[in-house]
């Protein structure tokens, strides 16, 4: 069995070493496909969760212990390292503090909470509201106090650039660095600069969510790394990309009547066995 606390150790380990990037999992077995491909972190996005284990928008639907379920089958796949999104930490300061005790227990490595007001939206859309920077920093505090492991890293993440503007973000930030977080997540900063201005005015661990059809640049990790960060996420790019294979391929059927022409795109039988670590020969 994985001891979640040198997991978490490992991911502390990483980020000191380098830019870290995360592909956001949206099963077990994509988190295997993770580790295999010789990623070394991975995420759990709250977006993916709401979309592919509930088939609901990211409006903060969800519930912790579908969150603790989702998060266990894919701590239970990977031997990697997991930041998960963990919203607005499921209620108030009390509830974030029971949050992180939750994902802690079941192997997850890091946790962000937004300074949102519930229900969330998605950090790219308009139309968000943020709660109280103070109010929010009672939560932070909380669930900092929580964890069990030093090493178990609390991300504050602040949608204020696009609700009130960039010096608020940074303002919020430090805020939050002061009660208790380990890093920051400046949500939908709007281009490279922003990113690079936001790494020299709040010097901590910070992430940057490289996520498709958003306010922000998608420029490659090192990139980030070169500016200041610590972690970029990709939290929604493979449920995006087999989705969109999904249809299609869809679509051949039912035109077609058929799967023959796709099945040279098709992970194999063996490949797929191959992933799940399973020989049917030494299983008889």
């Amino acid at each position: 069995m994985i001891d979640h606390a040198k997991r978490s150790g490992r991911l502390r380990s990483l980020i000191d070493q380098g830019v870290v990037m995360m592909p956001g999992a949206f099963n077990a077995l994509s988190a295997r496909m993770i580790e295999r491909t010789g990623f070394d972190a991975m995420y759990l996005s709250g977006a993916v969760l709401a979309n592919s284990v509930g088939g609901l928008p990211d409006v903060g639907v969800m519930t912790l212990t579908e969150a603790r379920d989702h998060a266990d089958r894919v701590a239970r796949s990977t031997s990697l390292p997991i930041l998960m999104d963990a919203d607005t930490g499921y209620g108030g300061a009390d509830n974030a503090a029971h949050c992180v005790r939750i994902l802690e227990s079941v192997g997850v490595s890091a946790i962000h909470l937004e300074d949102q007001e519930f229900p969330k939206r998605c950090g790219h859309l308009d139309g968000k509201k943020l709660v109280d920077a103070d109010e929010f920093c009672v939560k932070i505090e909380a669930a900092a106090k929580a964890k069990t492991s030093k090493d178990f890293l609390i991300l504050a993440r602040t949608d204020a650039r696009g609700v009130v503007g960039y010096d608020e973000a940074v303002k919020r930030a430090h805020q939050y660095l002061e009660a208790g977080a380990d890093g920051i997540f400046p949500e939908a900063l709007q281009n490279a600069d922003e990113f690079a201005r936001f790494a020299r005015d709040v010097d901590t661990v910070l992430l940057a969510n490289c996520t498709e059809f958003g306010k922000s640049p998608l420029p490659p990790a090192n990139e980030f790394g070169d500016m200041g960060y610590n972690i970029v996420i990709y939290p929604v790019t493979l449920q995006r990309l087999v989705m969109k294979t999904v249809e299609e391929s869809l679509e051949v059927i039912k035109q077609t009547k058929t799967q023959a022409s796709l099945v040279s795109k098709m992970q194999t039988r063996q490949e797929l066995y191959d992933v799940l670590g399973y020989d049917p020969a030494a299983s008889k």
